[in-house]
């Protein structure tokens, strides 16, 4: 009986400092996270007034404008498909670059990362300005173009200048987990696939490629999440003339006039659904242990 009660008192006290070690994390998600993500859900089912304010009055309407009015259902396919070229074009990227870090000598490995990582030392805002002046039309590219006889090129504010943005904000969150992937790969298989008569080709497609999924997979998702909510690429080297579902969002709660903070917060329900499929897709296909 002393025994159990010591045994009933050892986990009595563990259950309260685990309590007292969870409150400040939990607290803070409930108040950071979960409070305003049920406001924007109620504000999504809202009916938007004549001067931009919130009615209390529920409609479903705001989701049925999102599925049914072509500029808001072109935002959403434009949005995924520029999210998919980023992802892809940084795939073909960052798989190689990483191959060929991993490959090196300890010492070189730790400079070629330092070297990938280098531009998270400056805001990403300020990188996004440095590629306006090298784009604009009287910019760096420009002037050497003029300075060798050719002909001036548009590249600010084009959808390839978008492209461009997001390929080279997102391409370190491509090639950090691959390497880490391929870290962790025996290359001796490759030359075992090799002494078995496979071709290198065959070899990276049967054998290297399926090891190192998981940091594809991770990688992939690291990029196209926030690749779909961006809006400061688009709106600063595209110079938002595409909508994209960032700049839709952002122009219904701060710029149209009146606003529509209903239409808003369904649209960002909406991409946030989206987004947690693929996450939940990514969770199934991979294990606990490659990620």
């Amino acid at each position: 009986m002393a025994l159990n009660a010591l045994e009933h008192e050892r986990r009595r006290r563990e259950r309260r400092t685990l309590a007292v070690l969870l409150t400040p994390g939990l607290l803070w998600l409930m108040l950071f996270f979960a409070f305003p993500l049920v406001i924007i859900l109620v504000y999504s089912f809202m009916t938007n007034g004549p001067r931009g304010n919130i009615v209390w009055q529920f409609t479903p309407g705001n989701y049925i404008d999102l599925f049914t009015r072509s500029i808001y259902v072109n935002a959403y396919l434009r949005s995924i498909w520029i999210s998919i070229l980023t992802t892809v074009i940084c795939l073909l990227l960052g798989y190689p670059l990483a191959l060929f870090i991993v490959r090196q000598p300890p010492r070189w490995r730790t400079v070629l990362l330092f070297l990938v990582l280098i531009p998270f030392w400056t805001n990403f805002l300020v990188r996004i300005y440095a590629w306006q002046i090298l784009l604009a039309n009287n910019g760096l590219i420009n002037s050497f173009l003029s300075a060798l006889g050719l002909p001036p090129l548009k590249l600010l504010n084009t959808e390839w200048a978008t492209l461009l943005g997001l390929v080279y904000g997102e391409l370190p969150f491509m090639v950090l987990p691959i390497y880490a992937a391929l870290d962790r790969f025996d290359f001796t298989l490759m030359e075992a696939a090799a002494d078995l008569g496979a071709s290198k080709r065959r070899a990276f497609w049967r054998v290297m490629l399926p090891i190192t999924m998981p940091g594809v997979a991770a990688g992939s998702v690291l990029v196209f999440i926030p690749t779909i909510g961006q809006f400061v690429v688009s709106e600063l080297l595209g110079g938002a003339k595409v909508d994209y579902l960032g700049n839709l969002i952002q122009r219904l709660f701060l710029r149209s006039n009146p606003p529509n903070w209903p239409l808003g917060s369904a649209m960002a329900m909406a991409m946030m659904l989206v987004l947690i499929v693929l996450i939940l897709i990514y969770f199934r296909a991979t294990s606990e242990e490659d990620r």
